[in-house]
């Protein structure tokens, strides 16, 4: 069985399809199934099936709504999906051969590892988007979902298509891509990059006078509908055109890649941001101009103020006294701020650094360390241009061991490295030196100020004892205020003390975003736990769940010290020989609600 939602909401088994009659289950399973493995909270799931305005009713009749859901199952035969209860919400579970919104995002990202073989890019993608069928959820009568969601999904479509045409265009298939560009431009009349590649078409099959015409059209569109000129782009396009001037092939990388649902972010590996030496293109991560500070950024003074003084230091020219490479290390536990930290220190020491700034991902999306050869090669290709004498600032960020990073450390005066990780990679210290910084949750005052510059002094000085039980809600730790700080963002009319109530039932659960699964508390310490050996999980859970008084498991030796070590070495636990070990509240309570759900299910086995 498959769920489909790139269409009509329907079930298909095989070649057989069966369109769901638009109801209030309908609803239900396309929200649950447009965040498919995720926590969904009920908050959401009402909202989406009633609307703002929701019935006094409304959290028992989303149970009731849950169980027709689950006839509904039942009767088309669903068995290898099911819908899981979770605190503050519900869960469905699918997989890319069960969903074709997820099918479709693999495809994309398969697509994205054949950059050396255009066509066979050309043809994953258009296979990817073979799965869309039709208007979008056109038998879910939601309001919300048509409004918060279809937008998104469109835009992965169209960024798919854009890609598509830019490959053809770079393959010099002109032809081909006008098909598929005739049908873009008229269905989407206000996307200027489709219109941009059909001119380029145009011009580069021989039908000037065509392209300019195209021109004409859309700059009077542009004009009447939206009021606004053409884009740089597209003039620039014009101007080439009347100029006789040659135009392309068009430069396949100079376009993002897809990345399905995920919201814009870091395009392979490596990401220039020097200004005048980034590749043209129209997205935040390819913007040319200064490294962009991190919104709202609060707290980190001092922090802020050691490492920007070790970054800006006096560098002795080559030959004399010996001065090291600059490297910092910002360690720490996961959620803690450490890259939010490197991205601002970044930003205020561009000018200290004319061959501009990289920031180098040293972890794929999959929580997968990067082949060392693979981030090198990445490095030194964006780095060919560089004059020599210039220095360079590397921001190499999660770096999961030191023999991932020695490579990429820059030699003699040449440059500088900010390197984050949760780790304390003593031994790239022990082998290369560097001053460290290992981070710890914000005090009150910072949670304060964080809230303040995120929400607006106007909210925040309104309810100024309800700020502070929230930041205490959130241990405060860094990912837990800026992920409710979001929260609060979408919904201004939010009352503060209101907000107290409802985190405080459960502030695991609801300290995540519905439409971003990557952004909880909950998960990104359970991708750090599954970065551990299992062993190493299993005794911070027992250590975790215990008392928290020093650690009663080394009075009794239930957990050796050198676990503890390694636990404290992984950014899981603090201080340790000849202090005793801690545990951040947030990695506690964490800690204490797995291994709850852990021996509940070992209960019912």
């Amino acid at each position: 069985m498959r769920f489909q939602l790139l269409g009509p909401l329907s079930i298909a088994d095989g070649t057989d399809a069966v369109v769901l009659q638009p109801s209030k289950p309908t609803i239900l399973l396309a929200a649950l199934l447009l965040h498919a493995n995720a926590v969904v909270s009920a908050e959401y799931l009402q909202r989406a099936v009633w609307g703002e305005d929701q019935p006094a009713t409304a959290k028992a009749a989303l149970q009731t709504c849950v169980l027709r859901l689950r006839r509904l199952f039942i009767k088309h035969g669903v068995t290898e999906t099911s819908i899981e209860a979770i605190p503050g919400g519900y869960r469905i579970t699918a997989a890319p051969h069960s969903l074709d919104l997820l099918g479709f995002r693999e495809q994309v990202r398969q697509a994205d590892q054949l950059a050396d073989n255009p066509e066979a890019e050309v043809y994953t993608l258009k296979d990817a988007l073979s799965l869309w069928q039709g208007s979008l959820l056109a038998n879910v009568r939601s309001d919300v979902l048509h409004r918060d969601e279809v937008p998104r999904l469109l835009e992965e479509r169209l960024r798919t298509v854009e890609r598509v045409c830019d490959l053809l265009l770079g393959m010099g298939h002109c032809g081909e891509a006008l098909v598929e560009l005739w049908t873009a431009t008229r269905v989407y009349p206000g996307y200027e990059r489709f219109h941009e590649q059909l001119i380029e078409a145009l011009y580069r099959t021989g039908r000037q006078t065509q392209a300019l015409a195209e021109y004409r059209r859309v700059k009077e569109y542009l004009l009447n509908e939206l009021g606004v000129d053409p884009s740089p782009a597209l003039q620039k396009l014009e101007l080439a055109i009347l100029r006789g001037e040659e135009v392309g092939p068009a430069e396949i990388e100079r376009m993002p890649r897809s990345q399905g649902a995920q919201r814009p972010q870091l395009t392979g590996v490596v990401t220039r941001v020097i200004e005048g030496k980034t590749p043209a293109g129209t997205t935040a991560e390819r913007a040319v101009g200064p490294v962009p500070a991190v919104p709202a950024f609060t707290g980190r003074a001092a922090e802020t103020t050691a490492v920007v003084a070790r970054l800006t230091a006096p560098v002795a020219a080559p030959g004399g006294d010996g001065h090291e490479p600059v490297s910092v290390l910002l360690s720490g536990a996961p959620g803690i701020g450490k890259s939010a930290l490197a991205l601002h220190v970044a930003h205020l020491v561009r000018d200290s650094f004319p061959a501009g700034q990289l920031l180098v991902r040293m972890t794929g999306t999959d929580g997968e360390p990067r082949a060392v050869a693979e981030v090198s090669a990445e490095v030194a290709h964006a780095l060919r241009d560089r004059q020599e004498g210039e220095r360079v600032l590397l921001v190499l960020d999660d770096v999961v061991d030191a023999d991932q990073v020695r490579p990429l450390l820059p030699t003699g005066t040449d440059g500088a490295a900010v390197v984050t990780s949760r780790m304390s990679l003593a031994g790239l210290i022990a082998t290369h030196g560097g001053w460290v910084h290992r981070l710890s949750p914000f005090s009150e005052a910072e949670s304060y100020a964080l809230l303040l510059a995120a929400l607006g002094a106007e909210r925040v000085a309104a309810e100024t004892d309800a700020a502070h039980r929230l930041s205490a809600l959130c241990w405060h730790f860094p990912l837990a205020l800026r992920i409710l700080t979001v929260r609060l963002l979408t919904r201004p009319g939010l009352r503060l003390r209101d907000a107290v109530d409802w985190l405080g039932d459960d502030p695991l659960a609801r300290l995540a975003l519905a439409d971003s699964p990557g952004m909880s508390v909950t998960g990104v310490l359970g991708g750090a736990l599954d970065r551990l050996d299992p062993r190493l999980s299993d005794a911070f859970l027992r250590v975790g769940a215990g008392p928290p008084a020093a650690f009663r498991a080394v009075e009794n030796g239930s957990v050796p010290e050198a676990v503890l070590e390694q636990l404290a070495d992984a950014g899981l636990l603090e201080d340790g020989p000849p202090g005793p070990y801690r545990m951040h509240e947030v990695l506690r309570a964490y800690a204490r609600r797995t291994a709850r759900e852990r021996f509940r299910r070992i209960e019912k086995v």
